[in-house]
Formats: C-alpha cells, structure tokens, sequence
C-alpha cells in the first residue's frame, strides 16, 4: 500500500518535531516535509506534492488561510490533484479557522487533540471526507450565515434530483454517512454514492464546503 505523504506546516519548531515523529511512527503515513510559514509551506507544496497538508492557522509572512487559498489555486492551475488541508487551530471554532474552510481546507483540528484523532483525521480526509463534528459544523457555519445576505442558488441546483437533495439537506446539518443512511433506510454505500454525485453536480470539493454552500444559499430548511 503507497503510505499516505504528509506535509507540516507550523511556526513552532517543537510541535513540529513532535507531529513529525507521529507521522513517522505509523507504517502508513510517510512524512513529507516541513515548513516553518505560509509562504515556506507553498513551496514545500509545489516540491513534494503531499497528499496532506496538516496547516497552521496563525504563521508569519503569510498565515494558513493565504497558504491554503495559493496551495489551491497553484494545484487548480496547473491541473493536478490538490492536497487534502487539515487547518490546525488553538482555539475551537476559531474564526479563523471558519475561513480557511471556506477557502478550500478540509476541516480543522485543535493542536491539543488526542494523537490517535490526529491520525485518523489525516486518514479521513485522505479518503475525500471532511473532518469536522457535527455540533461544529452548526456553530461554525452560523458564522458563515452571519457573514452577508444569502446568495441565490446556482443553476446546477436545479440538476439534483429530489432525493440528493433530501440527502444534501442532511449533510448540510452535519449528519454523517451513516446518521443519514440509519435515518433514510439506506446502506452506507447507497449515501456515499449519493453524497459523490451532489458534490460533482455542485462542483464541491467535500463535504465542508457542502455545508458552506448550503448555508451561503439558505439551503439548510
């Protein structure tokens, strides 16, 4: 099995010493590189093509939410798969850490979390889901709501069917893949399959920026 490349980026040079002898203890996960800014971090991106990025909020130079937003647009120029963005946060439902989803990354972490959620949260989004609980999901995206008057919902809205939209109206209130299939009937699969062509109609990356979407067009009644 090709391990999993994760790539670290944090101002401080202790918490990376420590993350990268995690990363480097799991048969799994190979540690691909470190930087110390945002502006590091998108070279560090562009050399070693992490499928991970684990990244800091608050850094010198450049922050996580400016690194995530050129990290993204770097990889949609040049037509290639972008790294999956864990934003690390101290703080829970930091708003900075609202906007850095908001810019592409795929769900936050607080520094002080367990180990083993670190790495199963770095696994999750590897696999293209978004890591981010569903009492957060509400708080955090209330925030989005705050943020200006609700925009009216693209044309490809009117491509979901009337049941990826039941199950869009689901995941936009944080329900999991199998929260929705226990409440809807449904196999797991069933949802997942579901969940892959909602994103694709919409043009969404995962299931945060789902969310954000749902909220920034009122679709979440």
């Amino acid at each position: 099995m090709t391990p999993i490349r994760v790539a670290l980026v944090d101002d401080q040079a202790l918490f990376r010493a420590g993350i990268r002898m995690l990363v480097e203890s799991q048969p799994d996960l190979e540690f691909a590189g470190e930087a110390g800014d945002g502006v590091q971090a998108v070279a560090l991106v562009e050399r070693a093509r992490p499928d991970v990025v684990l990244m800091d909020v608050r850094m010198p130079l450049a922050d996580g939410i400016e690194a995530t937003e050129r990290i993204l647009a770097d990889a949609d120029r040049a037509g290639r798969t972008p790294p999956r963005i864990i934003v690390l946060t101290t703080f829970d439902l930091d708003e900075n850490a609202a906007r850095a989803i908001r810019a592409g990354a795929s769900g936050f972490v607080l520094k002080d979390a367990d180990p083993e959620f670190l790495l199963a949260a770095i696994r999750t989004v590897h696999q293209g889901n978004a890591v981010l609980a569903a009492t957060a999901t509400r708080e955090l995206f209330a925030h989005v709501r705050r943020s200006g008057v609700a925009r009216p919902a693209p044309a490809a809205w009117s491509e979901l069917t009337p049941r990826e939209r039941e199950i869009f109206g689901l995941a936009a209130r944080g329900l999991s893949n199998t929260e929705i299939a226990t409440s809807e009937f449904l196999s797991e699969a069933t949802v997942k399959t579901h969940v892959s062509r909602i994103l694709a109609k919409l043009g969404l990356r995962d299931r945060v920026q789902l969310v954000v979407f749902a909220y920034e067009h009122d679709l979440t009644g």
